[in-house]
């Protein structure tokens, strides 16, 4: 792997092992809130997903099956983006563009996946 891919992939596998450690360390806040958007079994859902963000982060920044780990990933961001940052049920202007800000930098981490997801393989060419 090129020296910018590893770079790269680190880069963008960094906040998916902070933010997974973190969540399975202390879960609390966030399974609070997931629990009120209705999700059973709120706490171990976010231990859950937590655990799956460690884990894609760092199979992603060894390049242990970097193709599954983006896939889980996605898998755990699509929730996390739709729950966490609902900007659009926001009524105060300034609260609103920081959960917009936040979608909008998680849109852009899928984006960063995706390409992981479909970049060729170095030795096919």
């Amino acid at each position: 792997m090129s020296l910018l891919k590893t770079v790269g992939r680190g880069l963008l596998s960094a906040i998916f092992i902070t933010s997974g450690a973190n969540t399975v360390m202390h879960p609390e806040g966030i399974a609070q809130a997931v629990e009120a958007s209705g999700i059973p079994q709120a706490r171990q859902a976010t231990i859950l997903n937590g655990a799956l963000m460690l884990l894609g982060g760092t199979a992603l920044a060894v390049d242990v099956l970097p193709k599954l780990a983006s896939l889980t990933l996605i898998g755990t961001m699509i929730p996390t983006t739709l729950l966490g940052h609902p900007f659009w049920k926001e009524d105060d202007p300034a609260n609103r563009t920081g959960q917009r800000i936040h979608f909008m930098k998680n849109l852009a981490m899928i984006g960063g996946l995706i390409l992981v997801l479909f970049e060729r393989d170095e030795d096919q060419g």
